[in-house]
């Protein structure tokens, strides 16, 4: 079961474990990491937008258009930010780090 490491606004580390096949929010919900998600998924809302670990970024798919259209038009993005909802959870992202602005 692969764990996904959260560094919460405030600098604390939450680790979780999560299901291989989720996403990253619903792991989230299911380790009551405060991230959420207010549109359910459907990636119009940013309100699960996390900064993922540069070392990470590579590791990951990149964006879906809906995802990068959210990002563009209506979060405060950076070059590591991603929305939750849209990243699976896989083996291979075991120890992911991601950071919640």
């Amino acid at each position: 079961m692969p764990k996904i490491i959260f560094i919460l606004a405030d600098g604390t580390r939450q680790e979780i474990d999560a299901n291989v096949g989720d996403t990253v929010l619903d792991g989230a919900r299911a380790g009551n990491v405060p991230l959420a998600g207010a549109c359910m998924g459907s990636m119009v809302c940013c309100t699960c937008r996390v900064e993922v670990d540069s070392a990470w970024l590579a590791k990951l798919p990149a964006p879906e258009p809906r995802e990068e259209a959210a990002l563009e038009s209506i979060c405060e993005a950076t070059e590591t930010s991603r929305l939750a909802c849209a990243i699976k959870i896989t083996e291979d992202l075991n120890g992911l780090i991601v950071r919640i602005p």
